[in-house]
């Protein structure tokens, strides 16, 4: 994915005129050349105009060209992000039904990230508790990547 860190860029950039290279590769956790690659191809496309101040220090301005495909960017991200939102919490809901009616009303969640906490947020408003710790004795939504799984205790509860 060639844009993979464009929209980190351009917010960072617009942000922050005055950033260094060194400081974008802190954030991106990238090497300091990769930065420089990624404002090259920006500046390439006419995204990014880059003024020198001083001898040394460089100022990082987006074009009207850069600030529409911020926009872009940021339209897709929402809708990426909306929709794996839906997703997650979709499977949540059927995977907490078929909980509920095998007789549990206890989960543990394996994962962190956004993901996870939708699951989380998803188990608390159907009124499903969450256990702190793993326990295989209950059933574990595991959230791998952008997938939800879910994974079923040995044995089922006494009814």
């Amino acid at each position: 994915m060639p844009d993979k860190y464009d929209l980190q860029i351009l917010s960072h950039s617009e942000e922050n005129p005055d950033t260094t290279q060194a400081d974008l590769a802190t954030q991106l956790d990238v090497a300091v050349g990769s930065v420089n690659w990624y404002i090259k191809r920006l500046m390439n496309k006419g995204y990014i105009k880059v003024t020198q101040m001083q001898r040394r220090r460089l100022r990082y301005l987006l074009t009207p060209t850069g600030i529409a495909e911020k926009t872009r960017l940021t339209r897709e991200f929402m809708q990426m992000s909306l929709h794996w939102y839906r997703v997650t919490r979709e499977a949540s809901k059927e995977f907490l039904d078929e909980i509920k009616q095998a007789g549990y009303d206890t989960v543990c969640i394996k994962g962190d990230g956004d993901l996870a906490e939708i699951v989380y947020l998803t188990c608390l408003e159907a009124h499903v508790k969450v256990k702190e710790e793993i326990d295989c004795s209950y059933p574990v939504f595991r959230v791998e990547g952008l997938k939800t799984v879910l994974d079923w205790p040995n044995s089922l509860p006494d009814t």
